[in-house]
């Protein structure tokens, strides 16, 4: 939200008030502020200085605003030419020395000053790469106070590095991990090309050493390259969090996997001010729960919604902030506390109570959102040992590219952009199924007891294989594979 900030000097006893809700932080950048002007050579004044930051009903976080405060006290100082300041944003940390420190979320600030009619930014040498991603912006990166009086008064101007989105996305660089590492699991290997191809969650159940977390790690590998405008929205976000990269763009796919014990506000967003959790962290890539069943029910519950709406929103006293989350979820568990139940190779003696207790974990509202769930067993010793790769990332990849492709003309003009995403009137558009289809899924409510999502769930899935095999109307053998894909 764009911040005006206003700089009084009067006569009176020396002071240095700043109002308008600042936090902790902007309170302290009194002294910065201070202590950066002296050591740059410039005159602090001793008299009454008061700086409003306007909405005076919003409150200011954060050290962002130093650099607009001290152009602000040079402004009114009549030290600096203040004509062009109207014209751009200013945002920066300072140090003592008079040097600008990087900031968060400077994209998101690019993007903001250009929606509201700002001519450009001046920002943080070393945010400068980010910023540029903002067409349409004049980017104005320093790396010290003195060079914003130069800047200001025309006497020296910074070179904008030129920012190739395209080069950027070709540019990134192959990924580390494949599925030809993987032995064996070709159904499994199956499933997971099903749910890129269509952008479903999945739950991957079985014993522990059965390679449920590495399928899951490369589940990434496998998913379409990002388009620019997914690529600039993950950087958004990354930017906030104060997780992006000095090369500005983040072009690949994100994989996030938090540990059972995080809380639902670092899953799903919270704080103040409010921050964005692992789900926002994982917009347009994976976002990977391994022992699903030992995550707190609370932190689960979290999760439902933003599954559901590709969004949440976190609501707060004086303001609300809707965070992205269209990930997809991977998740994988344990068939019991011990793992062992079900494996011929194992020896499970979990009471049968506790393996009700645990097994109930994974049965609810959330589970009811994911569209494929997959036993996972050990491979034979024959497929561990063997040196031929069946199956690649690239290869696999290929596949559900193509696949993407059929759904991205198909939803044109929807905000759906995979079948995952089809809800309601959309579902009844394009899952149009032949007579034999259709009695398979009748019969399917009978067999395996499907709900209402349940259902539609069936048809998402159905829909994703048809594309898979490069057919238009759904079949009964797809009907048939997505029931089955569906039931543990």
């Amino acid at each position: 939200m764009p911040v005006t900030v206003e700089a009084d000097i009067q006569t009176g006893l020396p002071t240095f008030a700043i109002v308008g809700l600042p936090d902790a932080a902007v309170q302290e950048a009194r002294e910065r502020v201070r202590g950066s002007l002296v050591n740059c050579g410039f005159e602090f004044p001793l008299r009454r200085i008061t700086v409003n930051l306007a909405p005076a009903d919003l409150r200011k976080v954060g050290p962002g605003f130093d650099l607009a405060l001290a152009a602000s006290l040079l402004a009114a100082s009549g030290q600096v030419k203040h004509d062009s300041l109207n014209e751009y944003a200013v945002c920066g940390e300072l140090g003592l020395d008079g040097s600008i420190r990087p900031i968060r979320g400077a994209i998101a600030i690019a993007d903001s000053a250009r929606r509201v009619g700002c001519r450009g930014l001046v920002l943080p040498r070393a945010n400068v790469a980010e910023a540029s991603l903002v067409s349409g912006l004049d980017v104005v990166g320093i790396e010290r106070v003195r060079e914003l009086e130069q800047f200001l008064s025309g006497q020296w101007r910074p070179q904008t590095p030129s920012v190739d989105p395209e080069e950027l996305l070709r540019m990134v660089p192959p990924e580390d991990q494949d599925f030809a590492e993987v032995r064996g699991h070709l159904a499994v290997k199956r499933s997971l090309e099903v749910a890129a191809a269509g952008g479903h969650n999945v739950l991957l159940v079985g014993p522990p050493g059965s390679g449920k977390s590495m399928l899951a790690r490369r589940v990434s590998t496998i998913l379409p390259p990002m388009t620019f405008d997914e690529a600039l929205e993950v950087t958004r976000v990354h930017s906030v969090a104060g997780l992006l990269r000095a090369d500005g763009l983040v072009a690949r796919r994100p994989f996030r996997a938090p540990h059972h014990s995080i809380s639902s506000a670092g899953l799903v967003g919270g704080g103040r001010p409010p921050a964005p959790g692992e789900a926002t962290l994982a917009q347009h890539g994976v976002l990977f729960l391994d022992e699903l069943p030992e995550f707190r029910q609370v932190t689960l519950d979290a999760l439902r919604q933003p599954l559901e709406d590709g969004s949440i929103l976190l609501t707060r006293a004086q303001r609300a902030v809707r965070f992205p989350t269209r990930f997809m979820l991977v998740a994988a568990a344990n068939p019991c506390p011990c793992g062992d139940r079900g494996d011929p190779a194992g020896s499970c003696d979990c009471p049968q109570g506790t393996v009700a207790r645990y097994l109930a974990r994974l049965n609810g509202p959330l589970v009811d959102r994911i569209d494929i769930v997959q036993r996972v067993g050990v491979p034979p010793r024959d497929e561990l040992m063997s040196d031929e790769s069946k199956q690649t990332s690239t290869e696999m990849r290929g596949r559900v590219v193509k696949a993407r492709a059929l759904q991205a003309l198909r939803l044109a003009g929807t905000p759906a952009r995979c079948n995952a995403e089809l809800r309601g009137g959309q579902l009844n558009r394009v899952c149009a199924m032949d007579p034999q289809a259709k009695t398979t899924l009748h019969n399917a409510h009978q067999r395996v007891k499907l709900s209402g999502r349940g259902h539609f769930g069936v048809l998402r899935v159905a829909r994703t294989l048809a594309d898979l095999a490069g057919r238009d109307v759904i079949d009964r053998k797809d009907i048939a594979e997505a029931v089955a894909l569906r039931a543990l």
